[in-house]
């Protein structure tokens, strides 16, 4: 599990990250792109992932991580439910999610350290 103030705190972690609302949700944004959304009531979020990330993470436990339904999950979009995942599990979708829509110049910063 992981809380809703630590998702913000990784994700906000990353080169350039920043924390925008989007709709009635929050969104996380790199380079005025999302790679990932949060639903505080729901206490789930929506990353953007690669479709081979996606079957990769999803395989675990698909009442964990499941694709979104229709084209958004076909085009990615991938949610997570935060009162079941691992922690360590959500660091490393977010941060996939993160390098997936990042310029390179940043992602390239995640590996250095």
């Amino acid at each position: 599990m992981i809380t809703i103030n630590n998702f913000r705190q990784v994700a906000l972690s990353f080169p350039e990250a920043a924390e925008e609302p989007h709709f009635e949700k929050i969104s996380f944004r790199v380079a005025k792109k999302i790679f990932a959304t949060l639903n505080v009531t729901n206490k789930q979020a929506c990353i953007k992932l690669s479709e081979a990330d996606q079957d990769v993470f999803s395989a675990f436990d698909k009442t964990i991580i499941f694709p979104a339904p229709n084209k958004w999950g076909k085009q990615g979009w991938t949610y997570i439910n935060l009162s079941k995942v691992p922690k360590a599990m959500c660091v490393d979708a977010l941060r996939t999610a993160y390098c997936e829509v990042a310029p390179k110049k940043f992602s390239s910063l995640l590996d250095k350290g």
